[in-house]
């Protein structure tokens, strides 16, 4: 549902925009260099490029974005699981001196009552047996110690391979989505580059104070439309009601005007038919 609303509001009407073919790297000579005619018509030739663009990324979807969320959920996995095994190996070293401490206790207990088998009275073997006591409540401590970490070393050992098997699960899922998401991209690649170089000699054609505008305009636009024609008086972006002085005013083109409500740049209706008409008188003499 997503990715049709996404499609829907990329679209550009017959109206607003032609298709980036209709985009010659040489303007219609009618306007000349400097008049504004000739930056509006540079702007809307560059908007028609950068909407088929749009257009051809639009048609990967949702690709990109599930590529890379599949990507960084792996990365996790797999930080997850480097964390356990480390966690893990902790467990085993803290095993091994516990253990280490009841072979220790067992020792002192064997050395002890074979020193009570020597003692001389009672109160020497009395010290000997509170000591064998002692080693003996060490080492019930030291097998508690141990047992409560061997259920936590189980219990990650088992999150390990949950963990490992869903790692394997969705790599394979990535290897799919990303040979689809390659097979599109090397579908339109030469296309793409095709635009985005027609693109670049286009954005010579236009000053830079005037291009910056165009580029923030278009980056805040939710449909990228940067430049628009009126549509039933109203702003071919926006839609908001556009007075009939300001329409006058547009259609004169003497100075770059822009919708109060969006911000968005106009052109005029009908330099944008009689560019085309010229783009096309020009292609028929070619031929």
């Amino acid at each position: 549902m997503a990715k049709k609303k996404v499609k829907e509001e990329a679209v550009v009407s017959e109206n607003q925009a032609v298709t980036a073919e209709t985009a010659t790297t040489n303007l219609a000579p009618a306007p000349e260099e400097n008049s504004i005619a000739y930056k509006l018509l540079s702007l809307y030739h560059l908007q028609c490029i950068y909407s088929e663009i749009d257009r051809i990324r639009i048609e990967r979807g949702e690709l990109p974005n599930e590529v890379r969320n599949l990507e960084d959920d792996i990365e996790g996995k797999k930080t997850r699981i480097s964390k356990f095994h480390e966690e893990i190996k902790e467990m085993n070293e803290k095993i091994s001196t516990e253990k280490n401490k009841i072979q220790e206790a067992q020792a002192l207990i064997s050395r002890y009552e074979e020193q009570q088998n020597n003692v001389r009275n009672n109160r020497e073997y009395e010290s000997l047996d509170k000591e064998i006591e002692y080693q003996g409540v060490e080492i019930q401590n030291s097998e508690k110690k141990i047992s409560k970490v061997q259920i936590n070393l189980e219990a990650k050992t088992e999150e390990i391979k949950v963990l490992e098997t869903e790692l394997k699960e969705k790599g394979e899922i990535l290897s799919q989505k990303k040979g689809e998401l390659d097979g599109l991209i090397a579908e339109h690649e030469e296309k793409e580059k095709e635009l985005v170089a027609k693109a670049e000699t286009f954005k010579e054609k236009v000053e830079p104070r005037l291009l910056t505008a165009f580029e923030r305009i278009r980056k805040n636009a939710r449909n990228g439309l940067a430049i628009v024609q009126i549509s039933r008086d109203a702003c071919g972006g926006c839609f908001s009601t556009i007075p009939p002085q300001r329409q006058l005013d547009i259609r004169l083109h003497k100075k770059i005007i822009v919708c109060e409500a969006c911000g968005r740049i106009f052109i005029d209706e009908q330099l944008v038919k009689e560019d085309k008409e010229r783009a096309e008188a020009a292609a028929q003499t070619a031929e």
